[in-house]
Order: structure tokens, then C-alpha cells, then sequence
């Protein structure tokens, strides 16, 4: 099983084709608020970029922990898939996150969980992310 991982962030220009790829595939939304990776900078304008990004908890997964419906269950390799069923959207998980990588989408009542499908990391121009194979 893979996991996201950002590798080459020294590569990233910002041109967030990575987020608006996630939020169009995954909420079927073009709004980079609605995706699962977010890109900033590390200080204004001349500072290189970062990942925001889920760090595939693999034994202590605090959001899964919190979580009072158990909507968000481990995955084998690392990180949670969500079950929006389930999800009464409390967002416990969003402050349980200690990479703060879990959003909130307030139209849907419900979080933004990366599930480590790369198709970002597919759309990223510069080979800054890619799909890790993880040992379960």
C-alpha cells in the first residue's frame, strides 16, 4: 500500500496544481479550500514552499482516536479513510491533527482527509510529491 509523501518541496514553484487537482477529483470542487494537501510558504514571497499535508499516522492516529462515531478508520499502510456516513461532522479530528493537515469543508459539514490517492502527486509539474510503497 502507498502513502503521499512530499519529497522535493525545494522544487515547488506554488502554482498549486496539486490542490486544485485534489479538490476537483476528490469533493469535485475547483476550490483549492476543498483539498486535502495545502501549499504555503515559509516566509512571504522569497520563502521556498511547504506541504501541509497528512503524515500517514501508522499506531498512534489521533484524529481515528478522537473521533466519537469511529468515521475515520486506519489504513493499513497509514493515515484514515473517512466514511462521511458516519462522519457527524463534530471536527474533533481537525484539532486532534497534530500536523494540522486535517480541513474542515463548512458547506458539507464534513473533514478533508487525504486518502493517499496521488493524483496530485500525478499533476505536480515539478516532481515535487510522490507515492511511497509503505511495509504494513
Amino acid at each position: 500500500m502507498k502513502v503521499f509523501k512530499a519529497v522535493e518541496m525545494n522544487r515547488c514553484i506554488g502554482c498549486l496544481s496539486c490542490m486544485i487537482t485534489c479538490s476537483a477529483v476528490n469533493q469535485q470542487d475547483h476550490s483549492i479550500l476543498k483539498s486535502a494537501i495545502r501549499i504555503k510558504t515559509s516566509g512571504g514571497l522569497t520563502g521556498k514552499f511547504v506541504a501541509i499535508v497528512c503524515q500517514a499516522c501508522k499506531d498512534d492516529v489521533p484524529c481515528a482516536e478522537i473521533c466519537p462515531t469511529g468515521a475515520l478508520k486506519k489504513r493499513p499502510a497509514g493515515g484514515v479513510l473517512l466514511d462521511k456516513d458516519n462522519c457527524i461532522g463534530c471536527e474533533l479530528c481537525v484539532g486532534a491533527c497534530t500536523v494540522e493537515a486535517i480541513y474542515f469543508d463548512q458547506e458539507a459539514k464534513k473533514p478533508i482527509v487525504c486518502k493517499h490517492c496521488g493524483v496530485c502527486v500525478r499533476f505536480c509539474p515539478h516532481g515535487c510529491l510522490e507515492l511511497v510503497e509503505e511495509v504494513q
